[in-house]
């Protein structure tokens, strides 16, 4: 980026003659490296999701503009997939990065398909026919040659893990991928589909009152694959700014989401009371906590918190600067047993 560089020295991502002046925003971003393979990404990622559907209106100059604010702070690990938009949002990231590729860490997904006559309907597909199909459109909606990892978006039951995996494989062979992984899987499915293909990473929910993914962390730490922490912020829900499903925008999908209903409000706003405590004895913001603590959990983790404005990203990328206590973490802990209401 214009007036930074960059340098890696495995720890953190420093830059070098910035002329930032974000209160709070320092610029150092700690990598963590992702399975035994050696990728290395910004321990705290951007996840592009928002910028093209699902969480009401978009501005597409606001959400490049965000990116490439993104880049300047160092949070290079950017995350997108083929369904998000229905394609939309991986050409929004790849005009983003255009001129900039080399400064990227760009992962996307494959595997949810959407019907075009209703978008709402969605099948699974991992057949190593579509998997080879699907790259070659992703690449050419990111204007890219390769991506650095690729996901499948969700585990196919018509289709062996193995067989999905093994095409997988193909595509870091011929280049057009550098790493794999999956999103939303068990044990199981980790184990077979690693003994094809090392898998870097899996990619699953995980935040303060979302916590299922612990279950499969001993196996992923077992066999080397880092976990890639999305909706770490709980959907927005834990940056205190949401106190009905009223107020958000006819459009956005957390209106149908069990989460956010009347039913379980009263009983999920205690958890961000108990957050907002702590933020304020800090001086910090909810957001922040709820960062921190994704973080706290391990060098093999990074969190990919999703915004499409550039002032929600500077208050994300100012987490990296809190480091909760051993009070604070115990006072959290117990928060995820608190939520009510399914994921979906």
């Amino acid at each position: 980026m214009p007036g930074a560089a960059w340098t890696d020295d495995g720890t953190t991502i420093r830059r070098v003659g910035s002329a930032t002046t974000t209160p709070g925003v320092e610029g150092i971003v700690r990598t963590v490296r992702l399975g035994r393979l050696g990728l290395a990404v910004s321990a705290q990622g951007l996840g592009c999701m928002g910028m093209s559907e699902f969480y009401g209106p978009s501005d597409e100059n606001e959400s490049i503009a965000t990116i490439h604010r993104a880049l300047e702070l160092g949070v290079t690990h950017l995350d997108t997939a083929d369904m998000y938009g229905r394609g939309a949002n991986e050409r929004l990231v790849g005009r983003a990065i255009a001129g900039h590729r080399d400064e990227v860490v760009l992962a996307t997904k494959f595997g949810i398909v959407r019907d075009a006559g209703d978008p709402r309907r969605r099948s699974v597909n991992g057949s190593p026919k579509y998997v080879k199909s699907a790259i070659d459109a992703s690449l050419t909606r990111l204007g890219t040659d390769h991506v650095d990892l690729y996901y499948q978006h969700r585990p196919d039951p018509a289709t062996p893990v193995e067989e999905t995996v093994g095409a997988m494989a193909e595509l870091v062979t011929a280049g057009k991928v550098r790493y794999i992984g999956l999103s939303e899987v068990d044990a199981g499915l980790i184990e077979r589909a690693h003994s094809v293909h090392p898998l870097t990473a899996v990619q699953s929910e995980y935040s303060l009152w979302t916590r299922d993914v612990e279950a499969v962390l001993p196996v992923m730490r077992r066999l080397g694959i880092g976990l890639v922490a999305y909706s770490p912020l709980g959907r927005g829900f834990l940056t205190g700014t949401i106190t009905s499903a009223g107020s958000l925008a006819d459009d956005d999908f957390r209106r149908a989401n069990p989460r956010f209903a009347d039913e379980h409000l009263a009983a999920n706003l205690a958890i961000v009371h108990a957050v907002r405590k702590v933020a304020d004895a800090r001086h910090v913001t909810p957001a922040q906590v709820a960062l921190a603590w994704v973080a706290a959990r391990g060098d093999d983790i990074a969190a990919i918190p999703g915004t499409k404005r550039r002032a929600r990203l500077e208050e994300n990328v100012a987490a990296i600067d809190v480091v909760l206590n051993p009070d604070e973490l115990a006072k959290l802990e117990p928060l995820a047993d608190l939520a009510r209401g399914s994921r979906y």
